[in-house]
């Protein structure tokens, strides 16, 4: 591990320490490492936008509206080949959460997330993308030996 030296600005500084504090971290390294972390993986989703990922689309719609869930629906059957699965909770009499777990080329995904978020009456998205790399392997389970695709979390950088 490298020690870095950094300049930042005080407001900057109280605002790294402010989620240091909310998020329990053991120090501002470690929140450094992670806020880093995540913006390259934005940044390497905008760079390598063919580059395999997984991903949680986290959504909250109006369940009241006139054919949205229909409408999300068909989105998702229309991306079969991007969704794995996806979790349906009621929040209350109007809200609806939806969490859906996506693997696919990084710019499917970012392209796909960004036409659920952009529906109308869905009210609050948020994508959470991971680059992975999607390998055949070879190995016993339970005994047989055969092939098949395991997806291995890429490190940042």
């Amino acid at each position: 591990m490298q020690r870095v030296t950094i300049s930042i600005d005080d407001a900057l500084l109280a605002a790294l320490d402010n989620i240091v504090a909310a998020r329990g971290y053991q120090n501002r390294s470690e929140a450094i490492r992670d806020l880093t972390r995540a913006g390259m993986t934005d940044l390497d989703r905008e760079a390598s936008p063919a580059r395999e990922g997984v991903a949680a689309l986290i959504y909250v719609y109006d369940h009241g509206e006139r054919e949205l869930a229909k409408r999300l629906t068909r989105s998702f059957h229309d991306h079969h080949d991007l969704s794995l699965a996806t979790m349906h909770v009621h929040l209350d009499h109007e809200s609806c959460m939806e969490i859906a777990v996506l693997r696919g080329a990084m710019s499917d995904i970012g392209h796909f997330a960004g036409h659920v978020i952009s529906e109308r009456r869905v009210r609050h998205g948020r994508l959470v993308a991971i680059p992975v790399e999607v390998m055949s392997e070879s190995h016993a389970h339970g005994g047989e030996r055969r092939g098949h695709l395991h997806t291995h979390v890429r490190e940042a950088g």
